[in-house]
């Protein structure tokens, strides 16, 4: 009974084979191709088969011939073996290796040049709370009372089960009359409190001043602007009659425009 035959896969290419054959067609010229569909580095000399698009040694490359070296069409162990017609064609290597690397390392920076800037894109902020959901300390009473009403206005409309009604609240109908009640009786409380706070906070600020003051202010200034008569003359409160002299008037104050004569 014969067996049965398997089909050949396509075998491994070597980088650099003793084959004398030479392909009939025309030599391949590699300023022909762009920098990217080859490489002239030495160790792994190889460029992009016009035929079957895919990478293939170059042997003899630092010899007087060069060429491709016998290639299969497909992968290698995956596809059939199917001899490309670009096996053991002429190469004709017209572009110096510095040269050759001078383009690619320019047209890699010009194609990093076109590229766009990455985009940095800001985050979406986040919704605000309902007015249900807000604590009151962020809340003031007409800012309650007025989402209570306007929540009460659309809920009537509304032709759905549990709506406002009458007496009745839904729920979130109740936590805004529960939030109105509470802001009602304790922002008094609040507003004192932060009152407090502030007159606090300016006496705070009032001693640290002094303070600072005192250490700064020499004897001398402290002594020309202090004393038992300055205090006196500071506490004074002296009610004044109508119609009477003022104390600073007196024969050195003119009482007229004075005329300069030229």
């Amino acid at each position: 009974m014969p067996t049965p035959t398997t089909e050949r896969t396509a075998r491994p290419r070597r980088s650099r084979t003793r084959s004398r054959n030479v392909s009939p067609r025309p030599a391949l010229v590699i300023s022909t191709l762009k920098p990217h569909q080859y490489d002239l580095r030495p160790t792994c000399a190889s460029l992009i088969c016009p035929d079957c698009k895919t990478w293939v040694p170059i042997t003899g490359v630092q010899a007087k011939v060069q060429k491709l070296v016998p290639h299969d069409t497909g992968a290698v162990a995956k596809d059939a073996a199917v001899r490309c017609q670009g096996s053991n064609r002429l190469v004709t290597v017209d572009v110096a290796y510095e040269v050759w690397q001078r383009r690619l390392e320019d047209g890699g920076a010009e194609a990093a040049g076109r590229r766009s800037a990455r985009q940095h894109y800001k985050p979406l902020p986040a919704p605000a709370k309902p007015v249900t959901q807000m604590s009151p300390a962020a809340m003031s009473v007409s800012d309650a009372l007025a989402a209570y009403r306007d929540h009460l206005r659309k809920c009537r409309v509304r032709n759905v089960a549990g709506r406002c009604g009458g007496t009745h609240r839904c729920a979130d109908g109740a936590r805004l009359a529960a939030l109105y009640a509470e802001l009602q009786r304790t922002q008094p409380l609040r507003q004192h409190e932060a009152r407090v706070d502030a007159l606090l906070a300016r006496c705070r600020s009032t001693t640290a001043w002094s303070k600072q003051s005192e250490a700064t202010a020499s004897p001398k200034a402290t002594a020309k602007r202090g004393g038992t008569a300055v205090e006196e003359a500071n506490n004074s409160c002296r009610h004044r009659l109508p119609g009477t002299v003022s104390d600073y008037r007196g024969p050195q104050v003119p009482t007229q425009p004075v005329r300069i004569t030229t």
